[in-house]
């Protein structure tokens, strides 16, 4: 492994996978690409949200741009989980605007040259990934190289 993307999110799961691939980075040398995917519709909703919050308790939270918010994001998951790693990284963000997310990981590993993804996968019935698809597996699928899935 040379460099290996990992999907980062809030869930216990995704942040010790975040751990775990720092880890195997450490060992062999490697580098992480950290992406963070949001929403574009579900951003501006919450900073909607924010602004009325801080309208009525007379605070501010300051606008930062989708790109930089899921950057920072990215970052401050990286503080907390590659704590005492020697591991190189780079948080990114990609920004979905109805595109499907598994199509947007993988680009972004073509895009950055990785040769591994780490991604949290729910568990879900088989039936259930039939009917709302599956983003791990569209993944894994889709990737031409190696996918380590962890579920909670």
């Amino acid at each position: 492994m040379d460099r290996a993307l990992v999907v980062v999110d809030s869930a216990d799961g995704a942040r010790r996978l975040v751990r775990e691939a720092g880890e195997l980075a450490a060992g062999v040398d490697g580098s992480l690409v950290l992406l963070v995917t949001m929403d574009k519709d579900e951003y501006e909703a919450d900073l909607e949200t924010m602004s009325t919050i801080a309208d009525v308790e007379g605070t501010s939270y300051p606008a930062m741009d989708i790109n930089e918010s899921g950057r920072q994001f990215a970052r401050d998951i990286a503080k907390e989980e590659l704590d005492g790693l020697e591991v190189e990284y780079e948080p990114i963000c990609v920004v979905l605007d109805g595109e499907p997310e598994a199509q947007r990981i993988v680009a972004a590993a073509t895009e950055y040259d990785c040769d591994h993804i780490f991604i949290a996968g729910r568990q879900r019935s088989p039936t259930g990934k039939a009917i709302f698809g599956d983003t791990a597996q569209g993944v894994i699928l889709n990737f031409d190289g190696i996918v380590s899935v962890v579920t909670d």
